[in-house]
């Protein structure tokens, strides 16, 4: 038997095969951003979805043993958690589902970048464990205690971003430097051209961090003419060493609990090297670490027959 997952987030259009063992497809579309934006409205994320969707799914879906679909329906396990663009996958899995006759199963998106990050990890076991687990993106910095739910890992907020969310600071950062929204992957590409050491320092309260100064800095390096590259470096050392320090805090506080890293920011090199080397960390592969459905795919063969 096999799995079909969908997720439509704020950015992908994302559509995934599972049959068990492995990811036989993990198929991702980004959305359109207009040159010099820094996101899009989440009318024009439904209207890309919904456009992109049925290209994604084409030759897609098997001919025959398609036991379950799984999709993503809101950001997170949080009543009231809530984001039209993920209407678009979870009507999709439910109009599939019912011409099917199959069950169509629902997931939160945090929980499908979760079980992706394990299952790239090697480490789909810990979804019978506790662990400890950083969900890094645009939308979300945040880290979490998951623990073995019924219906996929159950977590628990233990330690955030109060302000700016990491993968905000990268796009802002980013776009400021001319570079395309997500600015992600060029900004890696920036900051690994920088050949000296940047000096930065974590603002924590508690476990939680700030990182809407790296904005700052960041903007004031721009105005004192200071090269691209160091600034691009600044801002991802900067976001590094916030989430080593939140690490560090909430390791000592709860004991010590395999981590594991996912969202968009975590495919960066700079952070998967830094918080690998101090903590031992498991990252997803970059194609597992972004938005995608592999997830919501595994946790619903895993809900339908059990892994």
């Amino acid at each position: 038997m096999k799995s079909l997952g969908l997720d439509t987030s704020n950015y992908t259009t994302s559509a995934a095969l599972f049959d068990g063992q492995a990811v036989l497809e993990n198929r991702r579309l980004p959305l359109p951003v207009p040159p010099g934006a820094r996101g899009l409205r989440q009318s024009d994320a439904v209207f890309h979805h919904t456009r992109q969707l049925p290209g994604l799914l084409k030759g897609l879906l098997p001919q025959e043993g398609l036991g379950v679909i799984g999709a993503s329906m809101a950001p997170r396990q949080a009543e009231g958690s809530y984001m039209p663009c993920f209407l678009t996958g979870k009507g999709f899995a439910q109009v599939i589902g019912a011409a099917l006759d199959i069950p169509a199963e629902l997931f939160s998106h945090q929980q499908g970048h979760l079980a992706a990050a394990l299952y790239s990890a090697g480490r789909l076991d810990l979804l019978d464990r506790t662990f400890l687990a950083f969900h890094v993106s645009g939308g979300t910095t945040e880290a979490l205690i998951a623990s073995p739910g019924p219906h996929g890992p159950d977590a628990e907020l233990a330690a955030r971003s109060l302000d700016l969310k990491a993968g905000q600071a990268v796009d802002r950062v980013g776009v400021a430097l001319g570079l395309a929204f997500p600015c992600g992957p060029e900004l890696e590409q920036l900051a690994l051209r920088w050949p000296e050491k940047v000096r930065v320092k974590p603002v924590l309260r508690g476990a939680d961090c700030s990182l809407s100064g790296i904005e700052n800095q960041c903007m004031a390096m721009l105005r004192r003419g200071r090269p691209p590259e160091e600034t691009a470096r600044f801002c991802l050392e900067s976001i590094a060493a916030a989430l080593e320090a939140m690490c560090a805090a909430l390791l000592e506080e709860h004991g010590p609990l395999p981590l594991v890293f996912s969202g968009g920011v975590c495919s960066c090199s700079i952070l998967r090297e830094r918080l690998s080397r101090r903590f031992g960390a498991l990252f997803a592969a970059p194609e597992f670490s972004s938005d995608n459905a592999a997830g919501a795919a595994i946790l619903a063969y895993r809900t339908r027959f059990g892994l």
